[in-house]
């Protein structure tokens, strides 16, 4: 990297006005950035340097940063861009620190002293600002309902769990941000049953007075008879002064209710004292003279007194606030709304707390509770899991499979949720008094899209950040016709996200696979066709398209998928650790459990944008996936057993076993996994047809040696729809193998030849009838027309894209209106497979083959 580099960073979406901690990533070319180069963040406008904390989070096999991420606090006002820089990092005047001592880790903000514990059962211990205690205690709960009924009495019981820490880790420690990761799990209450195990992150900043938590839960229990009742986090909040300057927030639609326990307001609240009713209302402190205000006074001894105060969420569609005297009566409603903010907050004079929980409407049932406000301490619950909704039900849709009827993929029945996760995000504000109505409604605007900030689209794409992309480009009509397209693809998915209502704690952020027309409703309940599991890799399309755009509303569409399919659809302990479920009505439904649903390949571009720890770990678990192939053989219904360990295709298997080395070697720059990469290369260069054979092997994870078990034993289409060749692409440019390159474009060009032409290659060896599915073919068609310069493939590949209908259609024009449960828009074709795939292909071919495409097509389409 010269002295003179920069690199641009603006907003993902314009800012809340508020100061913020934020962490991102920035990708490097090879030999550009090296590890022991210092970087400084400036502001564009005035080239004011900021305190920045940068360190590598991805390598080059030269030893060059790849990935950098950067933490650093910045005001969020509008307008404003930064870039990061070559250059002395300049010294904080506020910094974090971080004192580790045998029970507890104390982390201080220079605003906020967090005092987490490293053992026990209460997650913290303490937050203190300015002298004042926040908080004094925060703890995991949990609560399984069991039922039974006898004589016709059912019965149901309920038993609270707590959380015993096994491990506290100080992951970073300042000067910028600091980082500790806990460990436990949760502990019954009544007996000694430990269950759930947690991983719990917290992030705090310099000079700040927020705690951003990620929570993940992993689920070990029996679906059979352990329901989750409510699953939440729960903060005790010291309550100091008068009960009327004691105050409750909870963000609604678009405003707040905003109460205290002893309210001010009366029937005899007139004149001043309803000055003093709308000050309280806003948050301030209000004060009375004993002798003055004797008689209002005594009404206020004489109204009712508010202990208890909660949000529930029960649907996308409504919340319900309601609030309570005392525990002895009825629970009364207050407001209903459509889709909550997800803020609230609890405190009194002195300050008090905030909390955002983050997606709180899209991953319903979720709930907000604050108790005991009349108390000495109130208690403030955040629940992911709201115990005011029907308790968690994860059983599996059958008691057998459907494989014939309805494309599920075994006839095994290995519908199990055990050792699947879920992973929520919960930001605190240390407040020194009540938020006022401006200040809440920037910590809802942060709680909707935290601010991160991200590079260029022309920056991500000279870098050559994940690969092979191209930009938008309208400069022919042809060109901006597929654009249309794209940006058309897109948008539908967003509507339908909408108008079919893809929400609720385990479904935010999937799509669905296909469609009946008759129903008028997607394939919900038709085994294989109901939710997608990242099949043929939506991931890798939503993420490209925000890469190459920009787009705030495709990172989010993109991040919601990656939090799902990261750890809903994937097992990560137990006996399918590291593979996922391929897609069913459930999302652990499916027999089949496959290592390309847990890839780090679908992952890894959240990772490195955002530098999320919890990703990282993810990515992590899986270098060693290939092992599960041992117990449970992907080719089992095809293979019988025989003197190899398992049988495996190149794609989508080792296809997915190479991206997750790819990343274990860039990441901790372990050259056990790059060699393995070799092996796995090097048996297939030993074939008759090298990367034309196969594509099922013998395979031996110990050495990482592919075993032939002939030319021509499977289709091909598997090989190259799941991210193979987004995973290759990058893969050549950390390997520099050209016979690897010369390999990939020759079964590009292979794929979509006549047999005749084929024959001439392989000898009649090989039947065309395996390559199926031509527009899933086109990105390793589009590299082997760009390496090997050949026409013919490059045309055959725009003939393939230009044809299907997602190059036809306008979806948004051709939509037509149909009656559901209620009105609808209905493309009644639709399937997400093909819109993923044609979206990347054509993404791909119009970087590589540009230069080929016809550009009458656009005419015809029309």
């Amino acid at each position: 990297m010269t002295s003179e580099t920069s690199v641009k960073l603006r907003w993902l979406k314009e800012p809340a006005g508020m100061p913020v901690g934020t962490t991102w990533g920035i990708p490097w070319k090879e030999g550009e950035l090296s590890r022991e180069e210092p970087l400084v963040l400036q502001r564009m406008d005035n080239g004011e340097c900021l305190p920045v904390q940068s360190w590598p989070t991805a390598y080059w096999p030269d030893g060059s940063v790849k990935w950098s991420a950067h933490a650093s606090v910045v005001t969020n006002e509008p307008d404003v861009n930064y870039r990061i820089t070559k250059g002395k990092t300049v010294p904080s005047s506020n910094k974090v620190t971080v004192l580790e001592l045998d029970d507890r880790i104390i982390l201080d903000t220079g605003v906020i002293k967090c005092h987490l514990s490293k053992q026990g059962d209460k997650l913290i211990h303490s937050i203190v600002r300015d002298g004042t205690q926040i908080c004094d205690g925060g703890e995991l709960v949990c609560i399984k309902e069991s039922s039974s009924i006898v004589s016709g009495v059912r019965t149901i019981r309920e038993e609270s769990f707590g959380f015993r820490i096994h491990k506290a880790v100080v992951e970073q420690s300042g000067p910028v941000r600091a980082v500790v990761k806990i460990e436990g799990k949760h502990r019954s209450e009544s007996g000694t049953r430990q269950w759930l195990p947690i991983t719990l992150r917290l992030y705090v900043y310099a000079g700040m007075e927020t705690i951003r938590m990620i929570h993940s839960f992993h689920f070990d229990g029996n679906p059979n008879e352990d329901f989750i009742k409510g699953l939440g986090i729960a903060f005790s909040i010291p309550m100091r002064g008068p009960l009327y300057n004691r105050h409750v927030r909870f963000a609604g639609d678009s405003g707040f209710f905003s109460e205290s326990p002893k309210t001010l307001h009366t029937r005899r609240t007139q004149g001043k004292y309803r000055e003093l009713y709308e000050r309280q209302t806003s948050g301030e402190e209000v004060n009375f003279d004993l002798e003055k205000d004797s008689y209002f006074l005594g009404l206020l001894d004489d109204s009712a007194v508010w202990d208890d105060f909660k949000l529930v969420q029960h649907s996308s569609e409504h919340y319900r606030i309601t609030k309570r005297t005392s525990e002895p009566c009825v629970w009364l409603k207050a407001g209903e709304g459509r889709r909550a903010g997800g803020v609230g907050y609890a405190g009194s004079e002195g300050g008090g707390l905030a909390a955002a929980l983050h997606h709180f409407w899209e991953k319903h049932p979720s709930g907000l509770q604050i108790q005991g406000t009349t108390s000495k301490a109130a208690v403030f619950t955040i629940w992911f899991w709201s115990p005011d909704s029907e308790p968690m039900d994860l059983r599996h849709y059958d008691t057998k499979t459907h494989v014939d009827s309805s494309y599920e993929g075994a006839d095994e029945l290995r519908a199990t949720p055990y050792g699947v996760a879920n992973t929520n995000e919960v930001t605190l504000w240390c407040t020194s008094s009540t938020p006022s109505p401006s200040v809440l409604e920037q910590m809802r605007e942060q709680c909707e899209s935290p601010s991160l900030l991200v590079c260029e689209p022309e920056y991500y794409y000279d870098t050559r950040a994940f690969g092979l992309w191209s930009l938008p480009d309208r400069s022919t009509p042809a060109k901006a016709h597929l654009e249309d397209q794209l940006d058309g693809i897109v948008t539908f998915y967003q509507a339908e996200v909408e108008q079919r209502k893809w929400y609720g704690f385990w479904d935010f952020g999937d799509f669905m696979h296909s469609y009946d027309p008759v129903r008028h409703v997607w394939n919900y309940d038709l085994g294989g066709c109901a939710w997608q599991n990242a099949e043929l890799v939506p991931n890798m399309w939503l993420w490209i398209s925000f890469l190459r755009s920009g787009r705030e509303d495709l990172f989010r569409l993109a991040e919601a998928m990656t939090r799902h399919t990261s750890e809903v659809d994937v097992y990560h302990f137990g006996e399918y650790a590291g593979l996922g479920s391929r897609h069913n009505v459930v999302h652990w439904g499916c027999g089949c459990k496959e290592a390309r649903i847990a890839m780090a390949g679908l992952h890894r571009y959240y990772y490195y944008l955002t530098a999320d720890e919890r990703i990282g770990d993810l990515m992590d678990a899986v270098k060693d996936a290939d092992y599960a192939t041992v117990n449970l053989d992907p080719m089992r219904a095809y293979f019988p057993k025989d003197e190899h360990p398992t049988h495996i295709r190149i794609g989508p298997d080792w296809a997915a076993f190479s991206s997750n080395w790819m990343s274990r070697w860039e990441r901790f720059e372990d050259t056990f996994y790059r060699d393995k990469i070799k092996v796995g290369i090097d048996s297939v260069k030993g074939t008759k047809y090298r990367l034309l054979a196969g594509p099922t092997y013998g395979y031996d994870p110990t050495t990482g040696k592919l075993t032939s078990l002939g030319v021509d034993n499977w289709g091909r289409h598997l090989m190259i729809c799941m991210g193979a060749p987004q995973v290759w692409f990058e893969l050549s440019a950390m390997l520099k193998d050209a016979e690897w390159d010369e390999m990939m474009a020759e079964f590009g060009v292979y794929y979509n030849m006549p047999q005749e032409e084929k024959d001439l290659i392989t000898n009649g060896e090989i039947l065309h009838s395996s390559f199926h599915h031509p527009v899933l073919s086109v990105a390793i068609v589009a590299f082997g027309a760009y390496y090997r310069k050949d026409e013919a493939a490059a045309r055959r590949a725009w003939d393939i894209l230009f044809v299907n209908p997602f190059a036809k259609v306008n979806l948004q024009d051709d939509a037509v209106d149909v009656t559901y449960v209620d009105s609808l828009k209905e493309i009644d074709w639709i399937n997400t497979n093909e819109a993923a795939q044609w979206s990347l292909n054509t993404i791909i071919s119009l970087d590589l083959i540009a230069d080929w495409m016809p550009h009458h097509k656009e005419e015809e389409n029309r």
